[in-house]
């Protein structure tokens, strides 16, 4: 057990922590359908919702509206239960879950057809009145598992990652803790990315619990949509996207309220991006680092620099085959596929790729990821990826292939520029090309889908 993680059980030692962290009734968690919601009332919600539900381990949150995710979530930790949250909403991904959880139920806030089996509709939020005349915040055991988060698929099968309600509050503190030197204690949040995504989950569930931290209830995809959520909730403002939806609405010319601040992740953020949002909405961008089974380790400002500087707490120690990570919210040391330099006495660090995207093909090497940053940087490609395929060709080597979305260009004008930057043995064979990738909720590539489009 790493010294970081004896002294942080120290510190902590209470067999519960508050389901709400800043016990105060009048402080604002969430704006609704336009309207404000104290703490007073999300928590008669919760209860309300808590009494509501049936006897099981586990459900499945499948609630869209953030507000509604809130306080399912919050209802089903209440209730001694585990959240579990699919890689996607989608009916095979949630028959999966389910599947691995016998007893299980789902929950939502829309009538759903076809309904999971077991299927239970939330509750109406609009006409929730508070009943105690004190505010009495729930207490929650430390080590009960509050959510099993399930991995994108990006590099193959989504894999489950249970999460503890001290791990959570161990890494809610590095998050509150980098929003508090950018943008104070208190501010607004509005997320692209869907709550039920580890990402999401850190940055528009768990902070208005840690927090003095309003989230609006919506998931704007649009760029008029997203400045509308914007307009509803008052400054200090913080979006939360990722690079595809960044793109979006920096290409749109969309006019935003005033931000205090951006917040990125799910993909690397090219830096001439995040140079062109930081001019665009006049706010600093902050791009975070992390993992389902992480969460947040680390952030940079990607439009100056290049290295990342690591949460306090958090300790890495590069391997052959990736980096080993110790944390406060980690039960154990747990080993990234990421490969990184290490800085400034081990608390600053440089990416060098992924141990799964690093190439060696006759006696060569390069990365997955230089690679399709080589194809995303040709004029006129909008979108793209470079992969490796599973299985070798006759002579034992596992090809290289690649998707672009590049509207008039043609596959043997991208390979051309390719060449003349890259090593002919990692030229990608076959480079389709294909109207849009098929990006999940959060602009992650599922593999499996990438293979069939290939072979599409």
């Amino acid at each position: 057990m790493s010294l970081v993680h004896d002294a942080y059980l120290q510190e902590n030692a209470a067999s519960t922590l508050p389901l709400l962290a800043v016990a105060d009734a009048l402080r604002i968690v969430a704006w609704h359908d336009g309207v404000a919601v104290d703490a007073a009332h999300f928590l008669a919600a919760v209860r309300r919702v808590a009494g509501s539900l049936p006897e099981a381990t586990a459900a499945v949150n499948l609630c869209e509206d953030r507000y509604a995710f809130l306080v399912a979530f919050c209802a089903i930790v209440l209730r001694g239960q585990t959240n579990l949250l699919p890689s996607s909403r989608a009916p095979q991904a949630v028959e999966d879950v389910m599947a691995a959880h016998p007893g299980c139920y789902a929950l939502g806030e829309q009538a759903l057809d076809p309904a999971p089996q077991g299927y239970v509709l939330l509750p109406a939020l609009e006409d929730v009145e508070t009943v105690d005349s004190v505010f009495d915040v729930p207490a929650i055991p430390v080590a009960q598992v509050v959510a099993i988060n399930y991995t994108s698929g990006s590099t193959g099968t989504p894999k489950a990652n249970a999460k503890t309600w001290r791990q959570f509050h161990a890494s809610t503190g590095g998050n509150l803790r980098m929003y508090r030197e950018q943008v104070g204690e208190r501010f607004g949040v509005v997320a692209t990315v869907p709550p039920q995504h580890m990402y999401g989950l850190e940055m528009s569930v768990l902070l208005p619990l840690f927090g003095d931290v309003a989230v609006h209830a919506g998931r704007p995809f649009f760029p008029l949509d997203v400045a509308r959520a914007l307009s509803e909730i008052p400054a200090p403002r913080v979006l939360i996207t990722t690079p595809v939806h960044l793109r979006a609405l920096v290409e749109s010319g969309v006019v935003l309220p005033e931000l205090a601040a951006i917040v990125s992740a799910t993909a690397p953020m090219p830096p001439e991006l995040a140079a062109r949002a930081e001019q665009s909405f006049g706010a600093p961008l902050r791009e975070v680092f992390g993992s389902t089974e992480t969460c947040v380790l680390a952030t940079r400002r990607a439009a100056l620099d290049e290295a990342w500087s690591l949460y306090d707490g958090i300790v890495l120690h590069p391997q052959p085959d990736g980096t080993q990570v110790e944390a406060p919210q980690l039960d154990q040391p747990m080993t990234l596929a990421d490969i990184v330099a290490l800085e400034d006495h081990g608390r600053r660090f440089r990416l060098r790729g992924r141990h799964a995207d690093m190439l060696e093909i006759a006696g060569k090497r390069a990365s997955l990821g230089d690679l399709t940053r080589r194809l995303l940087a040709i004029p006129g490609v909008r979108d793209g990826v470079v992969f490796q395929l599973d299985e070798a060709d006759a002579i034992g080597v596992r090809r290289i292939a690649a998707l672009a979305v590049a509207p008039g260009l043609d596959e043997h004008a991208i390979v051309d520029v390719l060449r003349r930057a890259v090593d002919p043995v990692f030229l990608p064979r076959p480079l389709r090309l294909v109207d849009a990738l098929p990006r999940n909720e959060t602009g992650k590539l599922p593999r499996a889908e990438l293979l069939a489009l290939l072979g599409h």
